[in-house]
């Protein structure tokens, strides 16, 4: 299974106060190229980045707060990787994380580019050299994303990790049904302030073997830092191009993991989970009755207490009966701007709805507009007041026995 590394990074986020995300769930296009799976019109899809990071940097915008900026899996054009980087150094400001997947490439490529940023993947760079000194390996495909951290003094740090789910094919023989499989993934650990998170590839969140899961590894390492230092893992971000979002296998770890069912889990009790999804528009795989892009969540403990509510762009609602509250959006390509929510403990007086949707953008011709403001009266009438209602009573219930 795969290795957790700290590594620490200088992001002086505001104290007390919430952090702003913006996932953009946007289509991808892809194609079958020797053993990988590439983007079929990188050219296109690289103007379609270049207008996310040009709204972003709009003074006119209400993304000026934005902290954390999210892409699919698989997004990028690797031809590109030296743009975007210098793109996400021009147009994001200070204290701000930049997280996307890049499209197939071999591992000779992967090799190069831990190279090139060894000095924050020296881990990762160790493993896959004494990986090629174990056997011809240099063609076989990888699937990374990277995490870009500009840090308080404008430094911008580059953090990759590969892919370490073998693929849709492991039980065949063909090389081009087989990835490399990552096995070092960073925690980011930011100071001043103890903010924690890391970043995992879409099967990565459910993959196990006969001895372990991945995401059983994470849980004990947020337990560790909980025990530790008091600090616990505060984002997880899944990066998707999944054309079964909502599959069972996903619905099951979500259980689990918020669920604490076999042991207590404060590493992880006040995670928030951001799955970021490609969007309807997606092509290349996939094609399937049952297929169906987009619908990119936000999922938190049920201690937040977010009521059921339901609006043209998004549903909240418990995900069919599990302890947790999930925001889930559309399937069309949009971008997404939102808060992320405080601990439920920092104020027993919170309201019901920590997280707040501040922003929803629609593409046009060469960029993003502003999608009109939802009806109010619409809104609420679609809220479960009675049902948060319930909530609460069964909370001040259980808090009683407690101190009985």
């Amino acid at each position: 299974m795969f290795q957790i590394v700290e590594k620490p990074v200088n992001l002086e986020f505001p104290r007390g106060h919430h952090l702003h995300a913006l996932v953009c769930q946007i289509g991808n296009h892809l194609q079958k190229q020797d053993y990988t799976c590439v983007i079929s019109d990188p050219e296109e899809q690289w103007q379609q980045l270049c207008s996310i990071f040009e709204l972003v940097a709009d003074s006119g915008s209400n993304l000026s707060r934005l902290h954390f900026l999210v892409l699919p899996e698989g997004t990028v054009p690797y031809a590109r990787f030296d743009d975007l980087l210098t793109l996400i150094d021009r147009h994001r400001k200070a204290n701000s994380v930049t997280i996307f997947g890049i499209e197939h490439i071999d591992l000779a490529t992967y090799l190069d580019l831990l190279k090139r940023c060894a000095d924050d993947n020296s881990e990762a760079l160790e493993c896959v050299r004494g990986d090629f000194a174990a056997a011809d390996i240099a063609g076989v495909p990888v699937n990374c994303c990277v995490t870009a951290v500009k840090e308080s003094d404008d430094r911008l740090r580059v953090f990759i990790q590969a892919k370490s789910h073998p693929f849709f094919g492991e039980e065949t023989i063909d090389l081009g049904h087989d990835l490399y499989r990552g096995k070092v993934f960073p925690l980011l650990r930011c100071t001043p302030n103890g903010f924690n998170f890391m970043t995992m590839i879409c099967l990565d969140y459910i993959y196990r073997d006969l001895y372990q899961s991945n995401i059983s590894v994470l849980i004990d390492k947020a337990n560790e830092l909980f025990y530790q230092t008091r600090q616990r893992l505060d984002l997880l971000c899944v990066l998707e191009c999944n054309p079964k979002p909502e599959h069972k296998a996903f619905r099951d770890v979500v259980n689990g993991f918020y669920g604490e069912y076999l042991a207590y889990t404060p590493g992880v009790r006040d995670t928030i989970t951001v799955f970021c999804n490609s969007s309807e528009q997606t092509t290349g795989f996939g094609k399937t009755p049952d297929c169906s892009f987009g619908r990119s969540m936000v999922i938190m403990h049920q201690s937040h207490k977010i009521a059921p509510a339901e609006t043209p762009e998004y549903v909240s609602d418990n995900f069919d009966g599990l302890p947790v509250c999930r925001m889930r959006f559309g399937t069309a390509s949009r971008l997404y701007y939102f808060n992320l929510p405080l601990f439920h403990e920092l104020d027993p007086r919170t309201t019901r709805f920590p997280m707040k949707i501040h922003s929803i953008y629609k593409p046009t011709t060469g960029g993003w507009e502003r999608c009109g403001d939802l009806d109010q009266a619409q809104t609420d009438s679609h809220q479960d007041y009675v049902a948060a209602r319930k909530i609460d009573a069964a909370d001040s219930a259980e808090r009683k026995a407690d101190q009985s």
